[in-house]
């Protein structure tokens, strides 16, 4: 059985960093993470693969977020930088093995954990 639980979400000032945890108490997959801020779609931040750890990242993370995974943990993690305003949002962490790691396709979706950059 597969319960991924995030921790690391909280109230920072622009400019600010936080870094989010997904532990992930089942078998090893490939790991993603996602936001949603209010009244807009969820997408894509950054995933990581569990083989190779190749990184995968959405535009808005590119250079100033960074994804990795301690393998014997089973945990992923979303170091971000330089936060705005507009990273405000509940941020998902994901697992599975979809085909295209962009996608919302994943089969296992934590609850979500709060993010917001504020003055």
């Amino acid at each position: 059985q597969v319960r991924l639980v995030e921790s690391g979400g909280g109230v920072v000032q622009p400019g600010g960093s936080l870094r989010l945890s997904c532990a992930n108490s089942g078998r090893p997959y490939d790991m993603g993470w996602f936001r949603q801020a209010p009244g807009k779609e969820r997408e894509f931040v950054a995933a990581i693969r569990w083989a190779g750890g190749d990184t995968f990242y959405g535009d808005s993370a590119k250079g100033r977020f960074t994804i990795a995974r301690d393998n014997a943990k089973n945990t992923a993690y979303l170091q971000m930088n330089r936060l705005t305003p507009d990273d405000t949002g509940v941020y998902y962490c994901a697992a599975g093995n979809p085909e295209l790691l962009t996608s919302l396709q994943y089969d296992y979706w934590g609850q979500g954990t709060q993010v917001t950059v504020s003055s």
